[in-house]
């Protein structure tokens, strides 16, 4: 896959051991906490309100920092003074990998920007959808909330390929897809690999464990995420000025050879990268 971490990036060239990398992750996952985990370490909230905010970040479409104040928890000097600790305290996994003595930061600085300028052909921090598509401001509104939730509801980090159309839906491990009705017709999908299976299931079922749990119980997860995604679709839509329906999530086992675009239909693939060996897609079959 041409998409790409900065430490996948240098491993691949021979710069950094995987050793190393694991190190600076390690010493990232030490200091950078989550906006909720500094709140928490500050003591201006508890976890029962990060779960109460948790529960209800999957009916809006807001950040766990401006909920807390909304819902009373937190003042907004106080959220201003937890990011702000956040700022000062966040490590770049290019400094971390200094820091364990994995790069120096001469190095970091030349491989920085060979890295950038080798992901630019493939990723982007803008939702551009193919020219023609219809109801284009509905589709970019819906990748749009999606990676939202991927970050905020399934807590995974991950890089945005750019939009296309294809003519076929690659094989994976499983889909989970809820047809669209109303002012548009289309079926959104979301295709993962068995590990990405498990790690939507550890954050839906909030367990650090998710192996002795039935395939049913992971499928039903994966179009729970989906359930949360498209309910704040339609909600987002509505606002926008069109219905959206949803109907019941259903889970799709695709062949090994992929799946054909249905007639009449366009298919926008949107490849969610989220490390080595692992698969993530967002698809959009919008009926023309």
């Amino acid at each position: 896959m041409a998409v790409k971490f900065f430490g996948q990036f240098l491993v691949e060239k021979g710069i950094v051991s995987r050793d190393g990398l694991l190190k600076a992750i390690e010493l990232q996952e030490q200091k950078n906490l989550k906006l909720g985990e500094m709140a928490l370490a500050m003591g201006y909230v508890t976890q029962k309100d990060i779960d109460r905010a948790h529960n209800a970040q999957l009916s809006k479409d807001m950040k766990l920092g401006d909920l807390l104040v909304e819902m009373g928890i937190l003042t907004i000097e106080r959220l201003g003074v937890v990011i702000a600790r956040q700022k000062e305290t966040h490590l770049y996994i290019g400094e971390a990998l200094v820091l364990v003595g994995a790069l120096t930061s001469a190095q970091l600085r030349q491989y920085l920007e060979e890295f950038k300028a080798d992901q630019a052909r493939y990723v982007t921090d803008r939702i551009e959808l193919p020219a023609g598509v219809p109801n284009s401001r509905i589709w970019e509104m819906t990748a749009d909330l999606t990676y939202k939730m991927i970050t905020r509801v399934l807590d995974i980090q991950f890089r945005a390929e750019k939009c296309r159309s294809v003519a076929s839906l690659d094989a994976n491990f499983m889909m989970a897809a809820m047809d669209l009705s109303g002012d548009v017709q289309a079926r959104y999908l979301i295709s993962v690999s068995q590990g990405l299976q498990k790690r939507v299931a550890r954050a839906i079922l909030r367990e650090e464990s998710v192996e002795n749990e039935p395939t049913e119980v992971l499928e039903d997860t994966v179009m729970e995420f989906v359930n949360v995604v498209c309910g704040n679709v339609a909600a987002k839509a509505s606002q926008m000025g069109a219905i959206i329906d949803i109907n019941p999530p259903v889970a799709i086992h695709p062949p090994a050879t992929g799946l054909p675009v249905p007639e009449g239909h366009t298919a926008l693939c949107f490849p969610i990268h989220v490390g080595e060996g692992e698969k993530m897609e967002l698809i959009l079959l919008i009926r023309r």
